[in-house]
């Protein structure tokens, strides 16, 4: 049995955190996750520019820190699992793709099961097809590989400068709604409407609610890619040459991202594609040699390491399970605390960031001390388990 690599589940640990500083907000806003279909995209500094205060200077701080950085991480670290799937497999000289098209399958429907019934924003089904792709092209050569991702990147920056020309010059989804955000009525659905009023939103509007991973099809065979490059290159390994690469990534990823993706948030909503998808890209690079750092230099039985290594081990029910936390906490079928805390400020959005973590961080500690593996992966390892060996 090959040995877990540390880094990448303290890296998987921090991603589910970050991806959760992300979301945090579109659950906490008036309307919920139909944010998305209404409001104009804002930059990440945008309300800390207008108003100055305390309260939205922090948060426009916490936006501009996990502002798809976390997004760019979790896609690159799913590549990384492909390709460690992938050596597994030629070790036991098993056929390949082969049995993965089941696990495809299987994250693709429970992304569906996701999305329809607890967040419109969900990454498992955009994950589930990519892989598809990128597991074929594991077996082809390097330079196809090479070729494709290189393609990819090209397709994904092409896509990022028409939508910021769109953006720029069409006007925005939220100039059609009288108080140029979310109409009353879908406001009034998340705040007091029924469970199946938000399941029905979402199947309404699937297509719309969809699009991110539609658009950055490109851009996700890209991080794929790289993240199997990173990995045969020993980016995440405890040695001498992993702790090499780790710090040109910290150096190049830091010095080239931050400066680029001030810049973006600093240009306002006309930029929040190329803020989103492609400085916050560069700066997730450097923020693998960041972790990378403290993770050499940290007491590897210590809190830290330990609890986010363990929800990096149940990823999947992490990720799913603060999505199910923050849909009680905000919506009206839970607390309403959206519509309760809507004119309060943002600190209490923080707070519910800070609770939710601390949940997720205890809670896959505890679990993990009783069993193997998260309950998701339990599951998902029972489902694939009773597949004949035939049909694989």
């Amino acid at each position: 049995m090959s040995r877990r690599l540390p880094l990448l589940d303290v890296l998987r640990g921090v991603a589910i955190l970050g991806t959760l500083a992300t979301n945090v907000w579109l659950f906490a806003a008036p309307g919920g996750e139909a944010n998305m279909l209404f409001s104009e995209e804002l930059s990440p500094l945008a309300g800390a520019l207008a108003d100055p205060s305390p309260g939205t200077v922090a948060q426009g701080v916490l936006l501009l820190l996990s502002n798809g950085k976390f997004l760019a991480l979790l896609t690159l670290l799913f590549g990384v699992g492909l390709a460690i799937q992938f050596r597994s497999a030629a070790k036991k000289g098993g056929r390949w793709p082969g049995p993965y098209k089941w696990r495809a399958l299987f994250l693709f429907t429970e992304g569906l099961v996701h999305f329809t019934l607890v967040f419109a924003a969900d990454v498992l089904m955009g994950y589930a097809v990519t892989s598809l792709l990128v597991a074929w092209l594991l077996t082809r050569s390097r330079r196809v590989r090479n070729a494709v991702m290189w393609t990819c990147l090209v397709l994904h920056l092409a896509v990022v400068g028409l939508l910021t020309a769109a953006s720029a010059l069409l006007p925005q989804p939220g100039a059609q709604s009288a108080d140029g955000g979310v109409p009353a009525e879908v406001v009034d659905l998340y705040a007091h409407g029924t469970y199946l009023d938000q399941i029905g939103l979402r199947l309404d509007n699937m297509l719309a609610m969809r699009a991110e991973p539609i658009i950055t099809f490109a851009f996700m065979v890209f991080m794929f890619l790289l993240g199997v490059r990173l990995f045969r290159a020993g980016a995440f390994s405890g040695d001498d040459a992993g702790r090499r690469l780790r710090a040109r990534l910290l150096a190049w990823g830091l010095g080239v991202g931050v400066p680029l993706n001030i810049a973006t948030a600093l240009g306002g909503a006309d930029l929040f594609f190329v803020d989103r998808y492609v400085a916050a890209p560069v700066v997730a690079l450097g923020l693998i040699g960041a972790v990378g750092w403290l993770v050499d230099r940290a007491d590897p039985a210590g809190w830290g390491v330990v609890s986010l290594s363990s929800l990096g081990r149940m990823a999947m029910t992490g990720y799913v399970t603060q999505n199910v936390l923050c849909m009680l906490a905000c919506y009206g079928i839970g607390l309403g605390l959206s519509a309760r805390l809507a004119d309060t400020g943002p600190w209490w959005v923080m707070g519910l960031w800070a609770v939710v973590a601390a949940l997720l961080l205890a809670g896959s500690t505890l679990w993990l001390r009783r069993f193997r593996l998260g309950p998701l992966e339990a599951f998902q390892k029972a489902v694939l388990g009773r597949i004949p060996e035939r049909r694989r």
